[in-house]
């Protein structure tokens, strides 16, 4: 065998023995790739941006206003908190469809049975009416609906097999998703606690194949 042929064999082997997760990997590009651009698109980054994106590690942090870059209608919210965290379903950090954006459910038709989450934790003052100041802070947790849940008038359901009938999962929100869990204290108003909170767990383990 002349080592042009055993060259092209362990190539060949080398491709044909590489685990799928590994080819997997190989086939989708990375931010650390360069090649993968933001909604305005500039190449991103690993590291939180100027705006408080750190989309390698699926969290923002920072003022309410500047997860919108600013927007007009959002400055009443300027001097707000906002800590938001996700997961690749809901935002991938790989580029594996080839498009040079982030992978938004990839694989799945839409949001709905593919398992994405994301939570938002703001908090905030306030001067009362009797000029002290108060504290405030709300915290929502919203996952992609299950494939086999079905929304009526406004919840997102699915069926409990230990009950043997439907059930809620949350109030229905952006068309594919439910809001499972809302809590709110206001040191002010002496609000402390549960908002809302679905019949179901509240866990991303519950809804879907990507926790």
């Amino acid at each position: 065998m002349n080592m042009k042929r055993f060259v092209m064999l362990i190539v060949m082997l080398s491709i044909i023995l590489s685990p799928p997760s590994m080819l997997a990997q190989q086939a989708c590009a990375t931010i650390q790739s360069g090649t993968i651009l933001g909604s305005d698109g500039a190449v991103l980054d690993t590291g939180f941006d100027k705006w408080g994106y750190n989309y390698q590690a699926h969290v923002f942090n920072g003022k309410y206003c500047d997860a919108y870059k600013n927007a007009a209608w959002c400055q009443p919210y300027a001097n707000d908190d906002l800590l938001m965290q996700w997961n690749g379903a809901w935002l991938s950090n790989q580029d594996c469809d080839g498009d040079g954006q982030m992978d938004r459910h990839l694989g799945y038709a839409s949001y709905k049975g593919s398992g994405a989450w994301l939570t938002n934790h703001q908090k905030g003052v306030y001067i009362d009416a009797n000029g002290k100041k108060q504290r405030w802070n709300y915290f929502v947790k919203i996952v992609a609906a299950p494939a086999d849940a079905v929304l009526a008038n406004g919840t997102w359901y699915v069926y409990d097999a230990q009950a043997r009938e439907m059930v809620a999962i949350g109030y229905a929100i952006w068309n594919d998703f439910a809001v499972v869990l809302e809590t709110y204290s206001d040191t002010g108003t002496g609000d402390h606690g549960i908002l809302y909170h679905g019949v179901r767990s509240s866990g991303f383990g519950f809804y879907g194949p990507h926790p």
